[in-house]
């Protein structure tokens, strides 16, 4: 297999990097705004989606495990988590976001600005085939 290194495609590569680090850099600057570390955001966004094993969280997050139980713990004491055991194997715990936890994770997906301006700037079509063409990148299109 040829490897395509050319000036294009070094330059969208340089280009998703930007991208990249700038969405890095707003979410950590509002995740401090809500008294959060952008792993403990991360993990909370996570945890909206329903219960996780705290195993899958680790997968996710590519991290350790004892990683994803100091984060769950720092959650928990603020009330933004708890742990369940799985009803389907009570070996198993789960973590969940609770209410609390539900609201402030909303709230900073809601105040993360860094994409919506350039995006309101594309039509409906171009915005369509951007995301088709990044869900092609990460082999999820349809």
């Amino acid at each position: 297999m040829t490897s395509r290194i050319d000036p294009l495609t070094l330059e969208v590569v340089e280009l998703i990097g930007t991208i990249v680090a700038l969405y890095h850099e707003e979410y950590e600057e509002a995740a401090a705004k809500h008294s959060l570390t952008g792993a403990q955001a991360r993990v909370l966004s996570l945890l909206t989606g329903g219960p996780t094993p705290m195993r899958r969280l680790a997968q996710q997050l590519k991290c350790e495990p004892s990683n994803v139980t100091g984060i769950v713990d720092r959650l928990e004491s603020r009330g933004l988590a708890e742990r369940r055991l799985d009803p389907a194997d009570r070996r198993v715990k789960l973590a969940a976001a609770t209410e609390a936890g539900r609201e402030t994770s909303e709230r900073l997906r809601g105040s993360l600005d860094f994409a919506r301006e350039p995006l309101a700037e594309l039509s409906d079509e171009e915005r369509t085939v951007l995301r088709d063409l990044l869900k092609r990148m990460l082999g999820t299109a349809p």
